[in-house]
């Protein structure tokens, strides 16, 4: 695991490194790459280049830890005026038929900090979301976040589920739970993105080695792709790559029961091998002025991302 990580992490949490970094003047090239804009009007032709290139995306709009209702709703609302501007481009097509384009939404965007009733208000901002989508034929996958919400995030799928089934959860592989929570929720018709995980978690959780994370991400691969539902491969590590591979091959899954997902910016030229040999390959595009704390995590999960940042930032 990157030496690094826990410090960069530590990072995405302090108020003073924040105040620090997004003071400066940090280059627009850096966060693009990693980053498609501020708003929708910047986001969509990002979103259209990467449909032409042969991959879907999965768009989240950058925020998180609302503590305010009235954010909490104008977050309902950019993400229903981008449901809208997503139906219009239309369904994507691949191998076996179309598929949807997504939205991807962390629960605390939508309220679930909020001091009085969060995590019902949450649900009920989730479901609009999801009646939204479901009549303009986008999918909604529901962002993890850190240990402290899982219990609540993984509550307000199972609540949802029955009446939109299509409804996706991502689980996070280095959490000690997520091997159980894979073969629990991982049913016909279900839809499961498998990371490693993004935050900074306590060992009587989570697993702190780098191979212990990768091993628990095998083992929850393993439930997946031996399960019902339909598996979403997140994840830019060799390794696993080709160990789903492998597992596809065993189990003789088709091309159109998973799919590859991997973040904007990162191994481009994978994503366009995985695309181009007919598989779904996926790219989770995030957008919105609130980047610092997604950024600081991509540049946790690789050395290579915090080498490019500082030699920008050196640089500009």
């Amino acid at each position: 695991m990157n030496p690094l990580r826990p410090v960069i992490l530590a990072a995405a949490d302090s108020s003073r490194m924040k105040r620090a970094l997004t003071g400066t003047k940090v280059t627009a090239e850096i966060v693009r790459r990693f980053v498609a804009g501020d708003d929708r009007a910047e986001l969509l032709p990002v979103a259209a280049e990467l449909r032409t290139s042969g991959r879907m995306v999965s768009v989240d709009f950058l925020g998180e830890n609302t503590t305010d209702r009235a954010q909490a709703d104008a977050t309902v609302a950019e993400y229903r005026a981008l449901i809208t501007d997503l139906a219009a481009a239309g369904p994507e097509s691949r191998t076996g038929g179309a598929i949807p384009m997504e939205v991807s939404v962390k629960l605390s965007a939508l309220g679930q900090a909020l001091s009085v009733d969060g995590p019902a208000i949450a649900t009920d901002n989730l479901r609009t979301l999801c009646r939204a989508a479901a009549e303009a034929g986008v999918w909604v996958t529901v962002d993890a976040e850190d240990h402290t919400t899982t219990a609540a995030t993984l509550a307000t799928v199972r609540a949802l589920r029955p009446e939109f089934p299509w409804l996706g959860a991502v689980l996070q592989a280095y959490l000690h739970r997520t091997e159980s929570d894979c073969a629990e929720l991982a049913g016909p018709g279900s839809r499961i993105r498998l990371c490693k995980g993004a935050y900074r978690e306590p060992r009587e959780v989570a697993f702190q080695r780098g191979n212990e994370v990768t091993d628990s991400y095998l083992r929850c691969l393993d439930v997946l792709m031996r399960g019902d539902g339909y598996p979403m491969v997140a994840t830019h590590d060799p390794v696993l790559v080709l160990a789903a591979e492998q597992l596809v091959a065993e189990t003789g899954r088709a091309t159109d029961t998973f799919e590859h997902q991997m973040l904007y910016g990162i191994r481009d030229a994978e994503q366009l091998r995985l695309a181009g040999a007919g598989l779904t390959m996926r790219v989770y595009v995030p957008y919105g002025s609130q980047w610092y704390g997604y950024l600081t995590r991509r540049l946790a999960e690789r050395p290579a991302n915090l080498t490019f940042f500082l030699r920008a930032l050196v640089g500009s």
